[in-house]
C-alpha cells in the first residue's frame, strides 16, 4: 500500500505538533510538510508534494478557504481535508465549494483524523454527522430551492447517475467500485466524464451541483 503523504497547514503549535506526531507515528502515513500559514502555499506544496493536505480555516494572512481554492486550481490531484473548531455554516459551505474533499473538527480523536485522511485519499468525502447537519442548516437558512431535475439535461448515462448518487452518499472510489461491480480505474474514468458533463472541477462541486439540481 502506498504511503500517504500529508502536509499540515496549522497556526496552532500544540495541534500542529500533535498532528505531526500522530501522522509520522502511524505506519502508512508520513508528514511531508508543516506550515504555519498559507502565504507561501505554492512553494510549500511544490516542496512537500503531498497526497492530502490538512487545512486550517483560520490562519494569519491567506485563510484556509482561499488557500484551498488556490491549491485545487493549481494542483487538482491533491485532496484537501478542512479542519477547524468553527461550527459556522457559511465557512463550512465555502470550504467545500472551494474544492475541499472533506471536513473534520479539531475535537475529533486521532483515529478519526487518520480514517478521514485515508478516506479522502481513496476518493471519499469524509464529513462528520455534526458538520453534515450544519450544511443542511446552511441550505435551510439561505432558503435554497432545489430545482427540477429536468431543468437541464446533463446527459448523464445510467451508470454515471448511479456513481454520482454514491458520491453524494460519501462513498469512496473503492467502495463505489465494489458496489457497482466495476474496477477502481473504471470509476475514476466515469467520474472524469461526470465532471465534464456537470462543468465542475472537484468532487465537492459535483456533489453540491447534484444536490442543487436534484440529480441524486
Amino acid at each position: 500500500m502506498k504511503e500517504i503523504r500529508v502536509a499540515i497547514f496549522e497556526d496552532n503549535k500544540l495541534l500542529r505538533d500533535a498532528l505531526h506526531a500522530i501522522i509520522d507515528g502511524t505506519p502508512g502515513y508520513t508528514s511531508c510538510g508543516i506550515f504555519t500559514d498559507g502565504n507561501r502555499w505554492e512553494t510549500d506544496i511544490n516542496r512537500s508534494k503531498p497526497d492530502v493536505v490538512l487545512m486550517d480555516i483560520e490562519m494569519p494572512g491567506l485563510n484556509g478557504i482561499e488557500v484551498t481554492k488556490n491549491i485545487c486550481e493549481k494542483f487538482p490531484p491533491i485532496k484537501i481535508l478542512i479542519q477547524t473548531v468553527f461550527n459556522d455554516n457559511e465557512k463550512i459551505f465555502a470550504a467545500l465549494c472551494a474544492g475541499a474533499s472533506g471536513y473534520t473538527l479539531k475535537t475529533d480523536p486521532p483515529h478519526k483524523y487518520l480514517e478521514a485522511i485515508t478516506d479522502v485519499f481513496n476518493g471519499g468525502a469524509p464529513i462528520s454527522a455534526g458538520v453534515a447537519k450544519k450544511i443542511l442548516g446552511f441550505f435551510a437558512h439561505k432558503n435554497v430551492i432545489l430545482v427540477s431535475p429536468n431543468d437541464v439535461d446533463y446527459q448523464l448515462s445510467n451508470r454515471e447517475q448511479e456513481i454520482l448518487q454514491l458520491m453524494v452518499k460519501g462513498d469512496s472510489y473503492p467502495v463505489i467500485a465494489e458496489k457497482a461491480f466495476i474496477s477502481y480505474e473504471t470509476v475514476r474514468s466515469h467520474v472524469k466524464h461526470i465532471y465534464k458533463k456537470l462543468h465542475v472541477a472537484s468532487r465537492s462541486e459535483a456533489v453540491t451541483k447534484a444536490i442543487q439540481k436534484g440529480l441524486a
